[in-house]
């Protein structure tokens, strides 16, 4: 084919790593040559790495036609010399097979709900994100099935297949995604497809057939935003990763409870019956050993300023199970009650009938002792306090 400045070949040679050039232009860090097999960062597909003339390259982008190679430092080399390309194959193959992956995962979700194209897909190093458009419901889809789809696709080892297509023959091809934002400027668009799986229009790298893709995991579904599907997935080594972890976790859970991992959701579910019944019963118990405690008070009020106080310490009984006790205030009881107890530190809650500010108490411990809180004229409660509760409530009592 005949040579243009700056053309770049990545795409229809997704497989070359290594290759010779010549300098085009220098501008500082900013090279072009005749010809490039590094991709250019575009549709949420990163640059290449490697090296040009020996010097690491840093990134690739398009711009006004030309491929635009950033290098660390500024070379020594000017236009017209002749040098030599190095794509890091490591990445290369990461993000040819990540980017194939995502048509994987897009062509399910055609097959799973009303997929109506790309919302959005970036490739990061360890996790790939795809958004769909969609109106229809996504309730029922869930990340078991996807995965389950996806890896049977990359088993059946489908053939991955590129060519250029008259951009209005694919548009009125209802099969093929068209998800470029310049194919309304070209009278051709590049097709990308997966035998009898997807077809889609796309200008990054990509495998020859779905096996070379690997294992994919499945790591979340989440709706972003309106008519929005996001599935977020692993390949390669972080995928294996995640399911080993998973795994080591899954054991480990089995062997805790003393199950199979095969009967683990049942235990599960037993346990957090079980779980559910006991905080009824804890609940229940609480109540009662308030009452039990409140009422056993009642017996030793005191009077001050003409109105009834109950002043006492409540133990294994947390602050707020103390004030939704006490909110329903039973004058008949007393006009203030200030009970205090331990839970990490000293707390104290306090209500009344409403003719003494609760607060009002509250503000006289916390400044007294330390600590913090808040409430309402008829309940208050609060925590921090630099004394045990006998010493609070010694200095309600007589102050």
């Amino acid at each position: 084919m005949p040579e243009q400045k700056g053309v770049n070949l990545a795409a229809e040679n997704p497989h070359v790593m290594s290759f010779d050039a010549t300098i085009q232009s220098v501008e500082g860090h900013d090279v072009v040559i005749d010809r490039t097999y590094f991709y250019a960062e575009a549709g949420g597909q990163p640059a290449d790495r490697g090296t040009l003339g020996g010097v690491d390259v840093i990134d690739v982008q398009k711009r006004g036609g030309e491929t635009i190679h950033r290098l660390a430092h500024e070379p020594e080399f000017e236009p017209g010399d002749s040098i030599a390309g190095s794509i890091d194959e490591s990445f290369r193959t990461y993000t040819m097979r990540a980017h194939t992956a995502s048509h994987v995962v897009y062509g399910a979700g055609r097959k799973l709900f009303d997929a109506q194209g790309y919302g959005g897909f970036d490739i990061g190093t360890d996790r790939i994100r795809i958004d769909f458009k969609t109106t229809g419901p996504t309730d029922e889809v869930d990340p078991i099935t996807i995965e389950r789809m996806v890896n049977e696709a990359v088993w059946d080892s489908r053939s991955v297949e590129w060519y250029e297509m008259d951009i209005q023959q694919a548009r009125s091809d209802d099969e093929i995604a068209i998800n470029l934002d310049d194919a309304e400027l070209a009278d051709t668009v590049r097709i990308v497809e997966i035998d009898d799986w997807d077809i889609s229009a796309c200008g990054g790298t990509h495998v020859a057939n779905t096996a070379e893709v690997g294992f994919i995991t499945v790591l979340d579904t989440s709706n972003p935003g309106e008519d929005l599907f996001r599935v977020e997935f692993a390949v390669g080594p972080p995928a294996i990763q995640q399911r080993v972890d998973e795994q080591r976790a899954t054991s480990r859970a089995a062997r805790t409870l003393d199950t199979s991992i095969e009967n683990l959701a049942q235990r599960v579910e037993g346990l957090v019956e079980d779980n559910k019944t006991l905080r009824t019963e804890c609940e229940e118990l609480t109540e009662q050993l308030l009452n039990a405690r409140l009422a056993a008070l009642a017996e030793n009020t005191y009077t001050r300023n003409g109105k009834e106080w109950l002043v006492g310490t409540i133990d294994n009984v947390g602050p707020n199970d103390v004030a939704d006790h006490i909110r329903p205030f039973d004058t008949a009881m007393a006009d203030v009650i200030v009970l205090a107890g331990t839970n990490g530190s000293t707390f104290v809650v306090v209500g009344t009938d409403g003719t003494q500010d609760a607060t009002d108490i509250l503000v006289d411990l916390t400044t007294e002792f330390g600590g913090g809180g808040g409430g309402q004229p008829t309940l208050a409660q609060g925590g921090g306090l630099n004394a045990d509760p006998h010493t609070v409530l010694r200095y309600v009592t007589e102050s």
